[in-house]
């Protein structure tokens, strides 16, 4: 086999689990909730028909929300579990290098500069793609609590957070939308077709253009050094107990929200408020 036509491993099972459940939430929340936010255009009302009407469109919308927090505590138990046990490098972190490493391939695109940025295991393009999504996801359940529980919201804020709520959550939708278009569709699909997420590897000529840092150190050899089974029992016993006590309770937090309360009309106990009836003047004269 060839040098260029040699494949390299980059995302595990996990990995491109987490990946296929963010695909399919992020796609079915777009698909349900962009519609809702602009009902009143003939194109949304014709969507949500398509998907059986507002209430089932909804229910779709809540489901794949669920699916979406259950990703994420998932995730951040994968995460810790590699921070915390294995040791790996924190290569998903941004530094000053990544605002470089912009700077200079925006200036080799333009010309301006002889040779595009090496880089490591995650470009610059990568960790701002990550922590967007990081940062989407917290404004998302925020305020998608917001305006799934109105009634405990406005307990503690004033009213006026669930129009504002209802403004930040749609336009995070939009943002997060425009952002898969255009930036990781020209990324990842049309500049050429990344497959690692699927295949879990990348070709050599991937490697060279993305992450020619980490091709470098792969073919000098450099590995992680092997952490002994005692160590790792150590540091499992550790991890095991704080990973289920904080998996339990977002868990909870998860149920929590879904069912404190179901809407703002059955929450809201009936009032037998008697209709007011004008009296009926007196003719003058009568």
């Amino acid at each position: 086999m060839s040098e260029h036509a040699r494949e390299y491993f980059r995302f595990n099972i996990s990995h491109r689990i987490e990946h296929i459940l963010l695909l399919l939430t992020f796609t079915v929340l777009t698909v349900t909730g962009i519609p809702q936010k602009y009902a009143d255009a003939a194109w949304a009302s014709g969507a949500i028909g398509l998907m059986g009407g507002i209430e089932l469109t909804r229910q779709i919308h809540h489901v794949a929300a669920i699916l979406l927090m259950l990703t994420t505590i998932y995730h951040g138990g994968a995460v810790t579990y590699r921070i915390f046990v294995k040791r790996v490098r924190l290569t998903m972190m941004p530094g000053l290098q990544d605002v470089k490493d912009g700077l200079q391939a925006m200036g080799y695109n333009m010309g301006l500069v002889k040779s595009p940025p090496r880089m490591g295991r995650y470009n610059f393009g990568e960790k701002v793609e990550y922590w967007a999504v990081i940062w989407g996801t917290a404004i998302m359940v925020i305020t998608g609590f917001m305006l799934w529980n109105p009634i405990a919201t406005t307990k503690f804020l004033p009213g006026q957070a669930i129009p504002a709520a209802k403004a930040a959550h749609g336009a995070e939708a939009v943002l997060a939308a425009l952002s898969i278009i255009t930036w990781h569709a020209y990324h990842v699909h049309l500049k050429w077709f990344n497959k690692s997420m699927f295949t879990g590897s990348l070709t050599h000529e991937q490697m060279e253009e993305e992450h020619a840092l980490e091709l470098e150190e792969i073919e000098a050899g450099v590995e992680e050094p092997p952490i002994s089974p005692a160590v790792m029992r150590r540091r499992l016993m550790v991890f095991y107990p704080v990973a289920i006590v904080i998996s339990v309770t977002l868990l909870a937090a998860v149920y929590w929200f879904v069912t404190l309360e179901e809407t703002a009309i059955t929450t809201i106990p009936r009032q037998d408020t008697p209709v007011f009836v004008p009296v009926t003047p007196t003719p003058e004269g009568g």
